[in-house]
């Protein structure tokens, strides 16, 4: 799809920032390191000031609700959510602004910087505005529609939530074996990068390693017999990472 054009008239001079969560407040330094006014961010509950738009940075189900809310506030509203539809903000002219980033705390603004961020508009006009933000604090967007937003969100969640997931079992084991929680992060975390910057470049199939793909059953059961002594919580997980790690190994889509 062609580019959309962000000119600054697509660029709010004022947005009202609703939400005060680690992305509300990453998100509003940041637009006000960027030139824009900003007010906020506010509490869901709380008045929302005047503004060229309202960005709710609130849990999905409570959107509806706090666009309710910010409805006479400014002619535009947009949600940072991954998941929701534009017809939550329904019948306010909407858009949709999802940074693919995590936040811990109290984030610089910088941590927006070459990020991608999905975007969408139910017009033209949101769709330039959720563009020209998204511009502004550096972040990099590309669009994504509401048919597609449940499964573009499960990607991301894949990718992040579940990557923590399968990093707390290995910490979980990596104690099994004698090693203290913080020891076992600090010793897993450089094979953890170093295989994610395998993934980026050369993509899943050529970066992976390990006795699955090496064919070494052996080694796999004896892993197997582990996990069942030591954490049999964690074997279900174990038996199907193992099944789409070998499927993957033989080329057979993930």
């Amino acid at each position: 799809m062609d580019s959309i054009p962000t000119d600054p008239p697509c660029l709010p001079e004022r947005v009202s920032v609703v939400g005060r969560g680690r992305l509300g407040g990453t998100l509003a330094r940041a637009l006000r390191k960027s030139g824009i006014e900003v007010s906020g961010p506010t509490g869901r509950h709380e008045p929302v000031a005047q503004a060229d738009c309202v960005l709710l940075c609130v849990p999905d189900a409570e959107i509806a609700a706090a666009a309710s809310l910010a409805a006479a506030a400014a002619p535009l509203i947009g949600h940072c959510s991954g998941a929701t539809p534009l017809a939550a903000l329904a019948p306010a002219e909407a858009f949709g602004l999802h940074p693919l980033q995590t936040f811990a705390g109290h984030d610089a603004p910088e941590r927006l910087h070459g990020v991608g961020c999905a975007v969408a508009g139910s017009t033209p006009r949101a769709l330039a505005t959720a563009h020209a933000l998204a511009a502004a604090v550096g972040m990099n967007p590309f669009e994504i529609t509401d048919a597609d937003r449940a499964t573009y969100h499960a990607a991301a969640s894949m990718a992040s939530n579940f990557l923590i997931t399968i990093e707390a079992a290995a910490e979980r084991l990596a104690t099994e074996a004698g090693l203290e929680h913080d020891h076992a992060r600090e010793l897993l975390a450089p094979l953890v990068r170093s295989t994610v910057a395998n993934w980026q470049a050369v993509g899943p199939q050529r970066a992976l390693t390990g006795p699955v793909v090496r064919g070494d059953e052996s080694t796999v059961a004896a892993q197997r017999d582990a996990v069942a002594q030591r954490a049999p919580e964690l074997l279900d997980l174990f038996d199907v990472l193992v099944g789409h790690t070998r499927a993957l190994a033989q080329g057979v889509p993930a």
